[in-house]
């Protein structure tokens, strides 16, 4: 737009703020403020990733609630005998049994080999990490864990093995330790199919990623002969 008393078709020029020496610049935002932290990584992976431990919860409510109603019977007896109540009869049958039978009575020995059954099966269970079925995997990252079901890992390398030229039909067993391979081929030499099932599963398993990996055993047979 043009004012009165200016030329048409001259621009009229913005008015232009100067700073002085002692004025405040307002800093940019720094752009590396913003940015996130590096995720932290392990140079080499952790091949040593241990097991995962499972939490075993239906044991310890089970135990839990054997200790809590055992302590509270005998809390609750032990309460009524001071308030000059006779003792429960479970009680008094327990201490009669206990004081007339001998420590080789077969009773005896039955109750102390199940307690004692017990006692290793919760020892067992504290401190084994459990989780079988779940095979860790190598840590790439420092705060990041992963685990591969051995039923997954299974069927990975049976896929892989079902593409090999003369494989009928694959069969394979993973463990935490050994996988084991079994297939039938119904056609070329079984020494040709067993080296390259070699080849395929031994890079499949590698590119599980486990921090363990199993080891193979891979066993080619023909076919049975129908009739």
């Amino acid at each position: 737009m043009t004012e009165p008393g200016e030329p048409t078709g001259s621009t009229r020029r913005m008015p232009t703020v100067e700073q002085g020496d002692g004025d405040a610049h307002t800093p940019l935002p720094d752009a590396s403020a913003d940015a996130r932290e590096p995720v932290p990584t392990l140079e080499q992976g952790d091949s040593g990733a241990g097991r995962f431990w499972s939490a075993r919860r239906v044991p310890a409510a089970l135990l839990a609630l054997v200790l809590l109603g055992g302590a509270g019977l005998l809390l609750y007896d032990i309460a009524a005998v001071r308030a000059d109540h006779p003792a429960m009869q479970w009680r008094r049958s327990l201490a009669d049994g206990l004081a007339e039978r001998r420590l080789d009575d077969v009773v005896v020995l039955i109750g102390a080999g199940a307690a004692a059954l017990i006692g290793l099966w919760l020892i067992l269970l504290a401190l084994t990490p459990g989780l079988r079925d779940l095979l860790p995997m190598r840590r790439d990252r420092a705060d990041v864990r992963a685990g591969l079901d051995r039923t997954a890992a299974a069927l990975v390398l049976r896929d892989r093995a079902v593409e090999v030229s003369g494989v009928q039909s694959v069969r394979v067993r993973m463990g935490r330790r050994k996988a084991k391979v079994r297939a039938l081929s119904h056609f070329r030499e079984l020494d040709d199919v067993r080296t390259d099932l070699d080849t395929v599963l031994e890079k499949a398993v590698r590119e599980l990623g486990l921090a363990k990996p199993p080891a193979l055993s891979v066993q080619v047979h023909r076919p049975a002969k129908k009739g």
